[in-house]
């Protein structure tokens, strides 16, 4: 069995309240995906994030194939981070960290995301041209997105 890890860190010229309630917010997962995944909420959006949440989303990852997604929300601590677990969806299994911390000038925006490949073999295969590609691209997105909606990080105090 063949765990992948992806891990990305982002610094914003932002307030740790602001990176806060931008993470926290499950309908502004939305704004920072790419539009192209037709990433839509069904259900579990409508309050701020808590343990125990359940989120379900539909998403067009690969060939415009709709997929359901749903995810629980399974840790969080207020204003540092919080977990996010696939349940149903496209991986063999999701577990992703989102943590944010000051820094002199704003704060870093860390994900680290571990995760499964179904199908065994084949989807081992399939990891280093399809899905590793693939989440690199999304992640980027969400990188440029946040810095058009926040700018970029200069190193200067708030």
């Amino acid at each position: 069995m063949k765990i992948y890890q992806l891990h990305k860190k982002q610094n914003l010229p932002i307030t740790m309240d602001k990176a806060w309630e931008l993470l926290s917010n499950p309908k502004n997962l939305q704004l920072i995906t790419p539009k192209y995944m037709g990433f839509k909420i069904l259900s579990g959006a409508d309050r701020s994030m808590y343990p125990g949440q359940i989120i379900q989303y539909i998403v067009t990852p690969v060939l415009r194939i709709p997929t359901k997604w749903v995810t629980e929300i399974t840790h969080v601590v207020d204003g540092q981070y919080f977990v996010d677990e696939q349940r149903f969806g496209p991986y063999a299994m999701w577990h992703h960290k989102h943590f944010i911390k000051e820094i002199p000038g704003g704060v870093e925006m860390e994900d680290l995301i571990d995760y499964k490949i179904p199908m065994g073999i084949l989807g081992q295969l399939v990891h280093p041209f399809l899905v590793k590609p693939k989440l690199e691209e999304i992640f980027e997105y969400r990188r440029k997105k946040l810095i058009e909606l926040f700018g970029e990080y200069k190193n200067n105090k708030l």
